[in-house]
């Protein structure tokens, strides 16, 4: 019989460590994302539902299947956490994120910023393995 892989309270959940993750605010849970940026996450949504369907019409139905097979696999991929962050570069490739400039391209990289957050890698290594529930590295204040 094997012993169970979770901590029955809960050492480093949200509800509980205002110490390690802040206070948490009812508004985000209230009012939802700035309206534009929901729009865009849906049209990206739309786009993505679209090509799968103009795949599998060319290619068979198999092909999408694929590719998200691909994706799932390329989407866990990650170093542990510590001072080298995960690059997931086979990821951004295979969705095409590589051609996207965003803003940290041209600004400063946020982990440089004065309120980041250095990540608790006892705790990350912890919420992988499933013996503590949280997020894995909170990045800003």
């Amino acid at each position: 019989m094997e012993a169970p892989k979770s901590i029955p309270h809960e050492i480093g959940g949200l509800k509980n460590d205002a110490l390690r993750f802040g206070l948490h605010g009812v508004k985000s849970d209230i009012v939802g994302a700035d309206p534009l940026e929901s729009a865009f996450k849906s049209t990206k949504m739309k786009d993505e539902v679209i090509k799968r369907k103009v795949l599998a019409t060319t290619y068979g139905t198999a092909f999408p299947v694929k590719l998200e097979l691909e994706r799932q696999i390329l989407s866990r991929f990650q170093r542990l956490p510590g001072a080298i962050p995960s690059s997931m570069l086979g990821f951004e490739s295979l969705t095409g994120d590589l051609d996207n400039f965003g803003f940290e391209d041209y600004l400063n990289d946020p982990r440089e910023s004065e309120t980041f957050r250095s990540v608790d890698m006892h705790h990350a290594v912890e919420v992988r393995l499933g013996l503590s529930k949280g997020l894995v590295a909170p990045s800003f204040i």
